[in-house]
């Protein structure tokens, strides 16, 4: 193979990881701040996230990633270029789904620990911190590395709206000058694969090491 062949696919990896990796920070930070206001017992609140949530799961990532590129330049503003608008609307996406998650995790915990914990005197800051987060954390592993990994394969949208050049984006580039759709898109997969993987395994044994009811 090519040595520019192969040092362009790991540009490629290496912008799908930068993408991936900005997009699970922030969505994670903006999704935590949502998951909590979902289970606020303020009904603004809530409703206020819960409307979020419908929006931005209402929405199809490659419309959202487009009026995220080319809507500043409509309202008269600079646009972003790619990796600033792909980050932005995977955050935006990725903080609904993961808001939800954690709710869903939250709301979870078994009410009895709720009650044990209002009876300790906590207010309800103290209670999420020292008693549900915790338990939440381990229910939240496997379905939040689960959307970790589309994440990752969702990054490859970004080079058709954008034109992030992410993995796919620079296989199908080599592939148009090669012709060997096969060798370098297999290549891809592998190296996807890759990145995946290891993201599951290391899900399995943290939640191992966090489960220590069944120990």
């Amino acid at each position: 193979m090519n040595s520019a062949y192969t040092f362009s696919l790991l540009q490629g990896l290496w912008a799908t990881v930068v993408l991936s990796m900005l997009t699970f920070l922030f969505g994670g930070l903006v999704g935590f701040i949502v998951g909590l206001a979902r289970t606020s017992p303020t009904w603004v609140i809530s409703r206020g996230a819960a409307a979020y949530i419908e929006i931005m799961q209402g929405l199809p990532l490659l419309v959202l990633m487009g009026l995220c590129f080319y809507g500043p330049s409509i309202l008269g503003y600079d646009s972003l270029s790619p990796l600033p608008a792909a980050t932005f609307a995977l955050t935006l996406y990725s903080s609904a789904y993961l808001g939800e998650i954690w709710r869903g995790c939250i709301r979870a915990v078994a009410r009895p620990q709720w009650e044990a914990a209002e009876c300790l005197g906590l207010n309800r800051w103290q209670r999420m911190r020292a008693v549900i987060l915790p338990q939440a954390l381990r229910i939240a592993i496997p379905p939040t590395v689960g959307f970790m990994v589309q994440i990752v394969k969702n990054t490859s949208i970004a080079s058709l709206v954008v034109g992030y050049a992410e993995l796919s984006y620079n296989a199908k580039i080599i592939n148009n000058a090669t012709f060997e759709p096969f060798l370098y898109f297999g290549i891809a997969a592998l190296m996807y694969f890759a990145i995946c993987y290891p993201l599951s395994v290391q899900s399995r044994a943290l939640e191992r090491k966090l489960n220590v009811a069944n120990r």
